[in-house]
């Protein structure tokens, strides 16, 4: 059996916000494995335990470029490593500056974008010029293009700290910012359930017939219950099956309203800044010590 140590205990407890006990119980049921561990809790606990995902730690913004007749746009998400510099003007016009080149170049990837032509210079002799002058270290984490079928329209909420760039086909411009502002709000994970990997969905299958299990459930209902599950997590989690932010009888989703206005969504981007990424959180009091006790050496 995989030894269970402090150090997992801890790592389960902050993804999941769970109990210690809990988290090493959980660790030595999935035989040390984080992931099953933590999948047992949810079983246990419900989606409390799967409160990490949502966490967002590193700095940054979000920029979007949408050309002048609404069908090419890009929107990319450049990290720093605090939120003063991400409210910093030269930050913020670079960052801008890498959406627009995005939009009409169509680099590969950010390695492809590090050396596009910026101002006489390439993107990355001004990446690193900005951090002389800044004295901090940014980084460009990813971008997306679209060439709209439709029309885009966008949306930046929090500072810049959310930005959603919409392919609108049909209907009025004004529903398309309304859809993404929703979109901003409820966060889908896709279009329609075809965007959603197997694996969530096999997750969410998994944890419906262990939950049923404990309640004393017959098994010949679990694979029923599952699927009623599952049918929900895909309305809760795609733009179609939501139901709209301002509808004014609560019950209208996405895609009655778009149906209503002749209008469908060939696509969208949501980036979240640091959606995904792990930030160091240092202790100064713990710093402080240490530093004393090396001093004391």
């Amino acid at each position: 059996m995989a030894e269970i140590t402090a150090s997992m205990v801890k790592e389960l407890r902050e993804k999941t916000d769970a109990p210690m006990m809990e988290c090493k119980k959980a660790l030595t049921e999935a035989a040390g494995d984080m992931a099953k561990a933590e999948e047992i809790l949810r079983v246990k606990l419900g989606n409390k335990a799967s409160k990490a995902a949502s966490r967002v730690a590193a700095e940054g913004v979000v920029a979007i470029h949408i050309s002048a007749d609404g069908k090419l746009g890009a929107i990319v998400e450049v990290n720093s490593e605090t939120d003063f510099v991400a409210k910093n003007d030269d930050f913020l016009a670079f960052s801008r500056n890498l959406a627009e080149i995005v939009a009409q170049s169509n680099p590969a990837d950010v390695a492809a974008l590090s050396v596009a032509s910026l101002a006489g210079s390439s993107v990355e002799e001004t990446r690193q010029a900005l951090v002389g002058k800044i004295g901090e270290n940014m980084s460009i984490r990813r971008f997306a293009r679209i060439a709209a079928k439709g029309r885009l329209v966008s949306y930046i909420h929090g500072g810049s700290k959310i930005g959603v760039l919409l392919d609108l086909v049909g209907g009025e411009e004004q529903m398309g910012k309304d859809i993404a502002m929703h979109i901003a709000a409820s966060k889908p994970k896709s279009l329609d359930a075809t965007g959603v990997p197997k694996e969530l969905l096999d997750t969410e299958r998994r944890i419906a017939i262990e939950k049923a299990r404990e309640a004393g459930k017959p098994e010949a209902m679990l694979e029923k219950i599952a699927e009623g599950t599952v049918q929900k997590y895909l309305k809760d989690v795609t733009l179609l099956g939501q139901v709209f932010v301002k509808a004014e009888d609560g019950k209208q989703t996405i895609e009655q309203l778009l149906k209503a206005k002749s209008a469908s969504i060939a696509a969208f981007t949501l980036y979240i800044v640091g959606e995904g990424i792990e930030k160091v959180v240092n202790d100064f009091a713990a710093e402080v010590a240490a530093q004393a006790a090396a001093a004391k050496k």
